[in-house]
């Protein structure tokens, strides 16, 4: 089985959003955008990754979040319309987890925002075993091959300038009785959530980052003889593997499916990782745009180092 991963579209629209939208987070966010981002996160790269991600016919794709910048109607009409015509999969082929972005304010979480655009790709397979979040009823479960993909939220409204997840005590029980469920046991776990399991050593950039219960969902995994965690929230491709008592954990990053930039750790692209009959991952592959933007090349994710570096 062939899954695609790719993350942290940051797709910008203000069609239609008039200035009083702007009286909030959003204030912060759109600056930043005008002096920094806006200058290197490009929309048309993101469809040309899911064209590509389309022409190498992957089984599954995955999407860990961040799909919009604001948290806007537009940006969430634009996420929906790239997925439907560019990557031109069906629901059932693609799991969806929201990002920080995603859930910008607190207006975005009051309407339910994430959840009543991408309503279709929100059906779970174990829909028993969800409980109610800020984006809808997570974790989304589905069932394929090999694999039980298993999309979860971390996305909560935040101060201006924190970025910091949770996935909250109820949704971490749930993952517990999914894994422990007969359908899931058969198959590798592959969770996905868009902040990485792994945080900062430094507490203020947990505080202000990171995944505050990251300690919880490890404890929640660290039984499974073989598992992924994806993720994607750094703009970076990173992996580090864990070992589990029974066998390890594969624990994997995507860069930002926009990003323009030098380092070829974190322009923007996808991965592609591979998983047997038997459920072994045999393969974790990175295809990185290349500056024409129209063409890839293949490489490897580079491993985390202790220390905060990578190879």
């Amino acid at each position: 089985m062939r899954i695609a991963h790719f993350s942290d579209l940051h797709l910008l629209s203000l069609e239609g959003v008039g200035p009083f939208r702007f009286f909030n987070k959003r204030a912060t966010g759109y600056a930043n955008l005008r002096l920094k981002r806006g200058s290197i996160h490009r929309s048309e790269y993101v469809r040309v990754i899911a064209r590509e991600i389309t022409r190498q016919r992957a089984d599954h794709v995955v999407i860990s979040g961040d799909l919009t910048n604001l948290a806007l109607e537009p940006e969430f009409e634009l996420a929906r319309r790239v997925i439907e015509e560019d990557l031109g999969l069906g629901p059932k082929d693609v799991s969806i987890v929201p990002g920080n972005h995603d859930l910008y304010t607190r207006g975005a979480e009051a309407s339910q925002r994430f959840a009543s655009y991408f309503a279709a790709y929100l059906v779970s397979d174990l829909p028993d075993l969800a409980v109610d979040m800020r984006v809808g009823r997570f974790p989304v479960v589905k069932l394929r091959g090999p694999a039980a993909i298993i999309g979860m939220s971390s996305a909560v409204p935040r101060l201006p300038f924190v970025a910091a997840g949770i996935l909250g005590q109820k949704q971490l029980q749930a993952l517990a009785k999914i894994l422990a469920h007969d359908e899931v046991r058969t198959r590798t776990p592959v969770v996905a959530l868009h902040h990485p399991a792994h945080n900062p050593r430094s507490r203020v950039k947990t505080m202000l980052e990171g995944l505050h219960d990251a300690a919880l969902l490890w404890t929640t995994m660290q039984h499974l003889p073989a598992g992924m965690i994806l993720h994607g929230h750094l703009h970076t491709r990173v992996q580090r593997v864990t070992s589990t008592p029974g066998g390890q954990i594969h624990h994997v990053g995507a860069t930002s499916a926009s990003l323009h930039h030098a380092s070829a750790d974190r322009m923007a692209g996808f991965n592609v990782y591979e998983i047997d009959d038997a459920g072994l991952v045999r393969g974790i592959e990175a295809h990185v745009l290349e500056a024409n933007a129209t063409s890839f090349r293949r490489g490897t994710v580079p491993t985390f180092v202790e220390g905060g570096s990578h190879s």
